[in-house]
């Protein structure tokens, strides 16, 4: 592992570092996060019977639009030009959760790891807000990076947790 801090300049001063020299490459990430819900609510939701209308549309949206604006979320992170941003959803009755699943891409020269991970958080506190009013004890998880490919540091694949 690099022990250098790339975001340190040599006086030790927080700085963005400069990928202007870096090749333009396709860039992708996938992250995820998991929502823990009651079987109550995850059936409310599935019927789209709560109160604040359908939880799984909104929460794609938001996580997209989310994705689009780390740059002004994330101190030093860069702002990007995605080509492309997606929220996907597996939800499961036993134990009763959802599993998100979101993905960025784009060609450039600083990878997407940032973008998918504040996605798939977003969606999960989408799903949180849409849901609470029935249910307060929601549990967000597992917000992790899953797959990036692209850029000097190749591919990464995390393992499987399940």
């Amino acid at each position: 592992m690099d022990t250098n801090f790339s975001h340190l300049d040599g006086q030790g001063n927080v700085t963005m570092v400069d990928v202007g020299h870096k090749a333009a490459t396709e860039r992708v990430a996938i992250a995820e996060a998991v929502v823990e819900l009651s079987p109550a609510t995850l059936e409310l939701l599935l019927k789209v019977a709560l109160p604040k209308g359908d939880v799984l549309t909104c929460a794609k949206i938001g996580g997209i639009m989310a994705s689009k604006r780390v740059g002004e979320l994330i101190p030093l992170c860069h702002p990007l030009n995605l080509s492309f941003a997606d929220i996907r959803f597996e939800v499961s009755q036993m134990p009763p959760r959802i599993r998100i699943e979101a993905e960025t891409r784009t060609v450039g020269n600083t990878g997407v790891e940032m973008e998918a991970i504040v996605a798939a958080q977003t969606a999960a506190a989408v799903i949180y807000d849409m849901c609470k009013a029935v249910q307060r004890d929601i549990v967000i998880s597992r917000v992790r990076l899953l797959h990036k490919r692209g850029g000097k540091s190749g591919e990464f694949n995390a393992l499987d947790m399940d």
